[in-house]
């Protein structure tokens, strides 16, 4: 007699029988295609993956639907079994026979229109994908600026397989932003704001400009920017309350970002949690840093940073599989912190797909991945592939989706892309006290889809003229480093130092990082120099007239632990650069040394020191020829004339074998009102000019120059303007000095 027990296991045991004569596949002999008209058998077999003499089971029915569907051929796909024969029902989706633009007259624009588009010319016409396709364009269109964009479409059946599209577009005025203003407790300045934030405020001669246009994907650019911002100098719950864009009576916006900066954290204490299967000790190294940042500000980038720095011990310690996160822990005003360093799954990556790439080579997207085939899958290699595809600038959105392989140790990762237009157009002007200067550039940052870079520049100033081709590509044979050729022309004009010269120019250089934060780049150029002097020239510098070839080797090493490169708070760069000639009719060495440190005093002080000395010598008997000798820039020695400082030949000031630097600048930037949108600075100016090498009868001024004074800096309707007032401590008596000089610039 059964007991209750054994009734169940065998009432178990029966249901497992049932369900496995449910399963059993049946062998398919034939299979049977109707409704197909453009899409062969064959390729329904392929794509489907159909086979023949092989045995079918309902799992295996419904891959087969599930293929079918995923070419977007059908609209309808039924799939049954009757008597060892595969009936395969389909409908197939219309053809799209042309797609046809009215009302954009741009062939540009209409290309991009029709690259986006989801509905395509000689493929399926799938009404879901209309309604998206209309937005699509809606947002391109505000892209540009064209905020009311009126869209109708119209579908022309030509029979029963083929239609036409016809887009009729009606893309009314541009919509411009008048003016961006900031609100809340924002606790930084306008001006500031102003300067982190891409939407720019229409003005006249702006007319280049695309970031005057309102779109709502400028103002989630602003936003994100802000918030980057705010993160990174301690506001670490920062809220952007709102942003609102209000119509004015030109149908232009007014913007307003409403923001509440919270509290600012400083770092009270750092962790790390490792799990057992490592040796922690592997992990010590990691102090350093640590020390580093308590009692410091809160910073995503610094935490970055560290998170860079356990990822280089992983890979230096050969650690395999392993996955870390960070715990952050707000206090009052204080965040704690600490890293989780674990074992992960030890799964592989089996396949890697790349998606939406339709311009830009599938190569240079896997170039920037860190995982291939076959390698540990950890979401950290994943997440820093992404970063490098992001920081390429040439897709709007990089995204990933990870799913299982063939089997349960294996992954699939689908990387997909989204690209932008990778073309800019920018122009600037200024005028000041040193004279104008206009500067022109072009560039393509996505070059025949190879990820390389093609620029344009045209330069010119009261002294100069000058145009630039180069072509550069940031991940040279996929190795990390990056490669650039140039050529260029420049003419200049310098009446005061006594000679006009033309110089041509090409060079190769390549650039990477050596170790962290340490940077190398090395170079070869060649040039031609046809220098004359000026009627006006003493005998020794007409001597110096001449046709002049160069030949010429550089390097450079550069350390930076800036916390970013514009306008940074804290840390420092060393920078050497050393040019070697390798043929030149006259035969000179040039090195150069600079040195920046900044230092945040308060949250009111940002001291900067900075410290420079360059020299140029020839070699033998060589004297260094005229246009090839060294003079100090405005900036840094403010107080005197450009160029109008150390040794004088005549009237002519030659500059000088040896120059040396020396500043000190502190920043207030919430001394004046924030309404001001002004910001002022003190500086304390200390340098030198000095040598002559090819007459020894003229001075070699070897006297330290020094001045003080204060800069001011304003946003002002016209574009940014600076004023520098300057008293001069010291000087030689052939120097020309100025106590004021301000300079105005805009972009277009």
């Amino acid at each position: 007699m059964l007991n209750k027990k054994n009734f169940i296991n065998l009432l178990i045991i029966i249901n497992i029988i049932f369900f496995s004569l449910s399963l059993k596949a049946e062998i398919i002999n034939s299979v049977t295609i109707n409704g197909n008209n453009r899409v062969s058998d064959e390729t329904i077999l392929i794509y489907g993956k159909i086979k023949n003499n092989t045995d079918i089971t309902d799992k295996e029915l419904n891959k087969i639907i599930t293929n079918l569907n995923s070419t977007n051929f059908f609209k309808e796909i039924d799939v049954e079994v009757k008597n060892n024969k595969l009936i395969v029902n389909l409908i197939e989706y219309p053809l799209v026979n042309q797609i046809i633009i009215n009302g954009e007259k741009n062939n540009k624009i209409k290309k991009e229109l029709l690259k986006n588009l989801q509905l395509k010319e000689k493929q399926s016409f799938i009404k879901s994908y209309l309604s998206s396709d209309i937005e699509i364009l809606k947002n391109l269109y505000s892209s540009l600026g064209y905020n009311f964009v009126e869209i109708d479409t119209k579908v022309n059946r030509l029979d029963a397989f083929n239609y036409d599209l016809l887009i009729n577009i009606q893309r009314g005025k541009k919509t411009k932003i008048s003016s961006i203003k900031f609100t809340g407790d924002k606790k930084i300045r306008d001006k500031r704001l102003m300067d982190i934030t891409a939407s720019e405020e229409d003005k006249f001669w702006k007319f280049i400009s695309r970031n005057t246009n309102f779109s709502q994907n400028l103002v989630n650019l602003d936003i994100r920017l802000m918030m980057n911002y705010y993160k990174s100098i301690g506001y670490y719950d920062v809220d952007i309350v709102s942003n609102s864009a209000e119509l004015n009576d030109k149908n232009n916006v007014d913007l307003v970002y409403t923001i509440n900066a919270g509290t600012r954290y400083t770092i009270d204490k750092i962790t790390t949690t490792v799990d057992p299967t490592f040796d922690n000790k592997l992990f010590f190294p990691l102090k350093k840093s640590y020390d580093k940042l308590i009692g410091e500000y809160y910073s995503p980038f610094e935490i970055k940073k560290i998170l860079d720095d356990i990822d280089e011990l992983i890979d230096k310690n050969n650690l395999q599989f392993v996955e870390h996160n960070v715990e952050e822990s707000v206090g009052s005003n204080s965040i704690s912190i600490n890293f989780n360093i674990y074992e992960g799954e030890k799964n592989l990556v089996e396949r890697i797909n790349i998606l939406g790439n339709n311009i830009t080579n599938e190569s240079v997207i896997r170039g920037e991945i860190l995982l291939d085939e076959g390698d540990p899958f950890t979401n950290i290699n994943l997440d820093r592939s992404l970063a490098n595809l992001k920081s390429r600038n040439i897709f709007k959105s990089v995204k990933s989706d990870v799913s299982k392989g063939s089997a349960n140790n294996l992954k699939i990762i689908d990387i997909k892309v989204e690209e932008k237009p990778t073309g800019e157009i920018a122009a600037g002007a200024g005028v000041g006290t040193n004279g104008g200067s206009f500067e022109f550039t072009i560039s393509e940052n996505n070059w025949l889809g190879e990820g390389k870079k093609l620029d344009f520049n045209l330069a010119s100033d009261s002294e100069s003229l000058s145009g630039t081709i180069s072509y550069s590509d940031p991940n040279y044979n996929f190795l990390g480093n990056s490669i650039n050729y140039y050529v260029t022309s420049k003419e200049n004009d310098k009446p005061d130092s006594g000679y006009e010269n033309t110089i041509v120019a090409a060079g190769i250089g390549t650039a990477f990082e050596q170790y962290k934060n340490i940077y190398t780049d090395l170079g070869l150029s060649a040039s031609y120099d046809d220098l004359r002097t000026l009627d006006t020239a003493s005998a020794n510098l007409k001597k110096q007239s001449g046709n002049f070839s160069d030949l010429t080797g550089q390097y450079g090493i550069k350390y930076d632990t800036r916390n970013r490169s514009f306008r940074p708070t804290e840390g420092s760069i060393i920078y050497f650069n050393q040019s070697l000639p390798i043929y030149a009719d006259k035969q000179s060495i040039s090195n150069s040394l600079s040195l920046s440190k900044y230092k945040t005093l308060t949250e009111n002080a940002i001291l900067g020191s900075k410290f420079l000395i360059s020299t140029i010598t020839g070699v033998g008997d060589d004297d260094v020829r005229l246009s090839k000798r060294k003079n100090l820039s405005t900036r840094r020695l403010r107080g005197f004339e450009k160029n109008k400082i150390g040794p004088v030949d005549g009237t002519d000031h030659i500059g000088g074998n040896y120059t040396a630097a020396a500043n000190l600048e502190l920043s207030l930037p919430k001394l004046l009102p924030s309404t001001s949108n002004a910001d002022i600075g003190l500086f304390l100016d200390a340098g030198n000019v000095w040598g002559v090498d090819y007459d020894s009868s003229i001075d070699d001024s070897n006297k330290i120059r020094s001045s003080f004074g204060a800069a001011l800096n304003w946003s002002s309707p016209i574009g940014p303007l600076s004023f520098i007032m300057s008293q001069n401590l010291s000087k030689a008596n052939t120097d020309k000095t100025e106590s004021f000089n301000f300079n105005v610039g805009t972009t277009f």
